[in-house]
């Protein structure tokens, strides 16, 4: 079930009575949201951020989103710590059907699980009511596109280098064990 959200670019489509061709969402985060998803998702900055989405109907009482997000982030690299500049976009694209629906107890079985094929399609959500927040879940897809672990071009970490010691000697232990075995 799909929670009220607190996603600073939400945006509640209503979804009771969609084209059969779909209702077109188009968001742009302005300066507020785009601080707000900064802090959010530990970034430095959020340049832009724009979904571009389609909501339709789906089967009988269905919904399907699909679209892209896009966005321009800045990040810090984790290697040198300088800030890096990192374009988003990734595809949306999730299926909701009504609580209590008839489409909801299709996938599932006498034990009250739902089988999924783990290389399909993301399982589909529900909601309630006649909205849908699709700001939230475009959201959720910009997140899942960020990388956790941002490197600048050309930033590597280099190992540490093993102090040089000459060949016979492997430290005090072999030292301590070479004179016990001088001494027998």
């Amino acid at each position: 079930m799909t929670k009220q959200s607190t996603s600073p670019v939400s945006f509640l489509a209503n979804v009771a009575r969609l084209p059969q061709k779909g209702m077109p969402v188009v968001l742009t985060a302005d300066e507020g949201q785009r601080e707000a998803l900064a802090a959010d998702h530990g970034l430095l900055s959020v340049e832009s951020w724009q979904a571009d989405l389609l909501v339709a109907p789906w089967k009988r009482n269905g919904v399907r989103i699909s679209g892209k997000v896009e966005g321009e982030i800045r990040q810090e690299c984790v290697v040198t710590l300088e800030p890096i500049a990192v374009t988003i976009s990734e595809e949306v694209s999730q299926i909701y059907f009504p609580e209590g629906s008839k489409l909801g107890r299709l996938g599932f079985h006498s034990d009250g699980e739902i089988h999924l094929d783990a290389e399909g399609p993301d399982s589909p959500e529900t909601f309630a009511g006649d909205t849908i927040d699709v700001g939230a879940l475009a959201e959720e897809f910009f997140a899942l596109a960020i990388d956790p672990y941002p490197r600048k071009e050309g930033a590597a970490i280099e190992p540490a280098e093993a102090e040089a010691r000459p060949a016979d000697n492997f430290g005090p232990m072999h030292e301590k064990l070479k004179s016990l075995r001088e001494k027998s």
